[in-house]
């Protein structure tokens, strides 16, 4: 796997595992996935607190295996606090972020960048 150097951190794969639409209703297939992924060298893993059950399937994933993998999650801006931190890491089984941006869902970017109607 092509990796490349993230910030002052360790080198990361250029191919991540993006898990947007993991189904907790396929928790087991989903899992596998992550860790077959995992196996083949993609340690980036991509998520969420607004993907609905994803952060709870990467816990599981990643357990155990925690070292290995450069986490990104995305906060959304109401929760970006001490506790929204903390409850994040217990939602996904760490106590440590890679890098942990703020959420801005799309939408919200489309509206910031339609020009204002002239009146």
């Amino acid at each position: 796997m092509l990796k490349r150097v993230f910030g002052g951190l360790d080198e990361v794969g250029i191919i991540g595992q993006g898990t947007w639409q993991l189904s907790p209703a396929r928790r087991a297939e989903a899992v596998a996935a992550l860790r077959r992924g995992l196996d083949d060298g993609m340690t980036h893993i991509d998520t969420a607190e607004m993907y609905t059950g994803a952060e709870e399937i990467v816990g599981v994933a990643i357990a155990g295996r925690r070292d290995e993998v450069f986490l990104v999650s995305k906060v959304l801006p109401s929760h970006a606090s001490r506790a929204g931190v903390i409850k994040a890491c217990e939602n996904r089984g760490t106590n440590l972020f890679s890098p942990y941006p703020r959420h801005r869902p799309q939408h919200t970017q489309q509206k910031m960048l339609q020009r204002p109607s002239s009146r």
